[in-house]
């Protein structure tokens, strides 16, 4: 018997709308249900003290958006996909890095403060995430632990340093320095752009247009169900932000922003553009740097002249253009054109070296 998707195999770039649409409309209807028990359950945000004062406001939104994001996912890639080995483990990343941030998101509420889990504690599972999807993916996929180089036409080969176990017929492959790569590229997008999440409609929008872009380079390479897949998230993100834009009505919680970044990550080690993800997500690199930078700055002048100074007025940066007096509105749409341009540079790079 033919299936739906076996007529519309023939037409692969409907079946990349047709994941878009389905995301986009479900999680349109779905969002404003979830809203309201979270309302119900009186399931809110917890503001951090020290945040922009103008955030005070934002005090018990709905929070956890991301589970209907993750939800619309998993649905929309049910009716337009077949499920290939590929998919699945994008799936398995979207999910379990969700989890943890449910976890972290729940935490949050019962304990009524703006930390949920202890950073360790996540960490901990997101490197056993990366770590385990990382061996699966060399081992099942075929991924090769060669990593082009951008801008240069030259490529590293992170598999020099491998152990294989003598498991099946061609042994279980255990690449060291690959592994410590995907660790660092899928965990450190995973905790960039939850840290990203921190303005109404930042981490939707940018995410929506870095997703588009591996869509773009996936179909490109003939990869068209991981093309689907980044194509159902943008589609999430494009519903969540109706309602996650200035004023929110909700927003995305932990849940949804760890497993988008994990996700995003997947895709680029499943793409081979493990490099490029840092050109394409630039901006999710930058959130993350002004922290990592702020806090050495301002722990090396405490030590060496007795009070800290910092480099930026606030982080993640996105709050240091508050503070110079950037509406948020305006914070956001200006990051999201920087996003684009980011990952029309690195959509280029693949392509051109």
């Amino acid at each position: 018997m033919i299936s739906m998707l076996d007529i519309f195999a023939r037409y692969p770039t409907f079946l990349i709308f047709a994941g878009l649409l389905i995301s986009l409309v479900l999680t349109l209807i779905l969002m404003p249900l979830w809203i309201r028990v979270l309302k119900i359950r009186q399931i809110g945000q917890q503001i951090r003290a020290d945040g922009p004062e103008r955030h005070l406001s934002k005090q018990g939104t709905p929070t956890m958006g991301g589970v209907v994001i993750l939800i619309v996912i998993v649905i929309s890639i049910i009716f337009t996909t077949r499920f290939s080995l590929e998919v699945l483990c994008i799936l398995a990343v979207l999910i379990l890095t969700g989890l943890i941030g449910f976890v972290d998101d729940i935490t949050k509420v019962v304990q009524k403060r703006s930390l949920g889990l202890k950073p360790y504690q996540k960490l901990i599972f997101q490197f056993s995430i990366s770590i385990a999807f990382c061996l699966i993916a060399v081992n099942f996929l075929g991924i090769d632990p060669l990593v082009k180089i951008p801008f240069i036409n030259i490529s590293l080969d992170f598999g020099i340093l491998t152990t294989t176990l003598p498991i099946g017929d061609n042994g279980f492959i255990i690449p060291w320095l690959y592994i410590i790569l995907i660790m660092f590229i899928m965990v450190g997008f995973s905790n960039a752009v939850n840290l990203t999440d921190g303005l109404d409609g930042l981490a939707g929008g940018t995410v929506m247009l870095v997703m588009l872009a591996m869509g773009a380079i996936a179909f490109a390479d003939n990869q068209l169900d991981v093309a689907i897949v980044c194509c159902t998230a943008a589609g999430s993100c494009i519903g969540f932000i109706w309602y996650n834009c200035y004023p929110a009505k909700i927003f995305m919680g932990d849940t949804g922003s760890l497993a988008l970044g994990a996700m995003f990550a997947a895709v680029c080690v499943i793409t081979k553009s493990e490099l490029f993800s840092v050109i394409i997500g630039f901006l999710f690199v930058a959130e993350a740097l002004s922290v990592i930078l702020q806090v050495i700055y301002f722990k090396y002048t405490k030590k060496k002249y007795g009070s800290g100074k910092r480099i930026f007025l606030m982080t993640p940066i996105h709050h240091h253009f508050e503070k110079k007096g950037w509406s948020e509105t305006t914070v956001v749409i200006r990051f999201w054109i920087l996003c684009a341009i980011f990952a029309a540079i690195g959509f280029a790079a693949y392509f051109s070296f």
